[in-house]
């Protein structure tokens, strides 16, 4: 074994550990939504992103099951080889019907879904103008790509107006909800400010679609937007549909163009077809079931109002975010509830900037109010 660079990886480990950034993966042996069990102990989950309660929604599961069984386990190649079944193309045409947008293109993730968006689009003679929150996918395709790259204040229109009038091409890209704040943009004045600069806006949903908008459309329905008006939309499958998986929607120009030099698109592996399967079923029960959501905002604004001492951050979404500050606090903090049996993960750089490690709280339909008192009492004696 070459010893330098081993020597080396365990410095960089032992340093991360020294700082409290350390991550340690869990295993659960059970998810119940609301409930998981981790080392045989039992504990409220306030760190899922599964807002709906669907992941183990029975007729979600049973889906998976008869797809399985009708379609095999997996995809067999990528998409453009024999990964395309007809299952594939069927979650493909319902999501285009729900968004309102020409074309849908399926990947294995989020992350796989902002590269390829971000990398595919732009070239040399782009500049791409992220939000300073942006996410970890969105940055790295930023810097991998040949696009120059500027960063605007967080949801600050007017330093993006300032960029869009100092670059030449610009294309713009924000989040729908921001994953560890859980604010949202202004888009309606972001997409006003692109059409005068001719600058295609670029949307992550992720955390928006399902949950906000007519029939869970997402953020830009939310906002009076039409899907049709943005440039495309990636969101994902794993958080508010309980799946795994995602896309991106927009004309089928843009997709058309992704699918010939998407390079995470025509290298990957397809979905398995069990899984889009199950995705089907949870877009169905998504844009029938209002009441999931209006659970869901019910809670929040439960959550909000019993925690109205406390210094939560600026949210009106499903994520909740207590700034603690230092990464030994959160953690400590975060060790507390769980003996309380809540579990409720710290949240530490480089996922959140130096000196904003947090509690990022996230609600779902699954919650009662019982849990969510118990939450905040807890949250209240602890901080």
């Amino acid at each position: 074994m070459p010893q330098a660079k081993l020597a080396q990886l365990s410095q960089a480990l032992e340093q991360r550990a020294a700082q409290q950034l350390l991550r340690v993966p869990v295993t659960l042996e059970r998810y119940d939504g609301r409930l998981l069990v981790v080392a045989g102990k039992s504990y409220l989950n306030f760190s899922a992103n599964d807002y709906l309660g669907l992941a183990t929604e029975p007729q979600v599961l049973q889906a998976f099951a008869e797809g399985a069984a009708r379609f095999g386990a997996g995809s067999s190649g990528s998409p453009l080889v024999t990964g395309q079944h007809a299952v594939h193309q069927q979650l493909s045409d319902s999501l285009a019907d729900w968004l309102g947008v020409e074309r849908v293109l399926l990947f294995s993730s989020g992350f796989a879904a902002n590269q390829a968006m971000l990398l595919s689009l732009s070239n040399k003679t782009d500049t791409l103008l992220l939000d300073k929150l942006s996410h970890a996918s969105l940055i790295d395709a930023a810097l991998h790509s040949e696009a120059g790259l500027k960063r605007f204040a967080h949801n600050d229109i007017a330093a993006l107006q300032n960029l869009l009038g100092r670059v030449s091409q610009p294309m713009v890209v924000t989040e729908g909800v921001f994953s560890m704040d859980g604010d949202s943009p202004d888009l309606p004045a972001m997409l006003a400010l692109c059409q005068r600069y001719d600058a295609p806006l670029l949307l992550d949903d992720a955390h928006g679609l399902g949950v906000l908008g007519p029939q869970g459309r997402g953020t830009a329905a939310a906002q009076g937007l039409s899907q049709s008006a943005l440039f495309c939309t990636m969101a994902n499958f794993g958080k508010a549909l309980g799946s795994g998986g995602a896309f991106i929607g927009g004309s089928k120009t843009v997709l058309d163009y992704i699918e010939q030099f998407g390079r995470h698109y025509i290298y990957s592996t397809a979905l398995p077809p069990p899984l889009c399967a199950a995705v089907l079923k949870s877009i169905e029960l998504c844009r029938a079931d209002n009441w999931r959501r209006d659970k869901l905002y019910s809670n929040i604004v439960l959550f909000r109002t019993l925690a109205a001492d406390l210094a939560l951050l600026n949210s009106q979404s499903a994520i909740q975010g207590v700034v603690l500050g230092s990464s030994e606090r959160a953690l400590a903090v975060s060790n507390q509830l769980k003996q309380q049996g809540i579990w409720l993960s710290a949240i530490r750089p480089p996922t959140v900037p130096q000196g904003s490690a947090r509690l990022r709280i996230t609600l779902s339909a699954a919650h009662t109010a019982d849990d969510i008192t118990l939450l905040v009492q807890q949250l209240r004696q602890v901080l």
